[in-house]
């Protein structure tokens, strides 16, 4: 079993990867692509849709209104962001902040569960539709299925989803930010009781296809995974 140092390596690789990924025609109009950051031993991670206009600037998730509305959440449950590791279905910016395509997310999905293997939360927070249909694997949408926690096998990792609405529907409607705060009061009782029982190894996850060889990339930002 691999040591946490060692996850944390293998997850700094993956962002080289990812870094130069042409999978899909995002890469053409993208800034830089948006990995995901936090701690790379996290028990709590956040999947949320696909970077916004300042994601792609900085190369940093939910760095908004929005994730400054989740800041303020998990600040109400005694958590922060140093505790948690934030990433999306989609790496790259689509352009106008359009939805995800059905390709798009495909070419993302081995990148995510492979994270989600390297990381190893006990809890995953889906923001949304998007990431809670993709994680889920069913249709059902967020409105019907937000605050009720499902155990699910991502890859080689049994989590727990606890899909929740994405901060910005809570910037949009004052509702929707009541529901999300009661949502996340549950988070603290999830994380006590700790991960599901692993089931047994299954196949690995696909390695993303390889880019052909180019000069080495530098880890432009070494405390992305902290």
């Amino acid at each position: 079993m691999a040591t946490a140092e060692q996850r944390r390596e293998e997850l700094v690789e993956l962002f080289r990867e990812v870094s130069k990924c042409e999978r899909c025609q995002l890469h053409q109009t993208r800034t830089r692509t948006v990995f995901g950051a936090g701690n790379a031993n996290a028990d709590l991670m956040f999947v949320g849709e696909a970077p916004g206009q300042q994601e792609d600037l900085q190369g940093i998730p939910f760095v908004g209104r929005a994730g400054k509305l989740l800041d303020e959440l998990l600040a109400e449950n005694g958590l922060a962001r140093d505790d948690v590791f934030i990433a999306n279905v989609l790496k790259s910016r689509p352009p106008g902040n359009r939805d995800p395509q059905p390709d798009e997310i495909e070419a993302c999905k081995p990148y995510l569960f492979r994270q989600v293997e390297l990381i190893e939360p006990t809890v995953i927070c889906t923001l949304g539709n998007f990431s809670t249909k993709l994680l889920t694997g069913l249709p059902t949408g967020i409105s019907r299925v937000h605050g009720v926690p499902q155990v699910h096998q991502l890859g080689r990792r049994t989590v727990q989803i606890f899909p929740i609405y994405h901060p910005a529907a809570g910037l949009r409607a004052s509702s929707v930010k009541e529901i999300l705060r009661e949502d996340f009061k549950k988070l603290p009782a999830l994380l006590a009781a700790g991960p599901p029982p692993q089931e047994p190894a299954s196949p690995p996850t696909p390695e993303p296809a390889q880019e052909p060889a180019s000069e080495p990339i530098e880890d432009t930002q070494p405390k992305l995974f902290d």
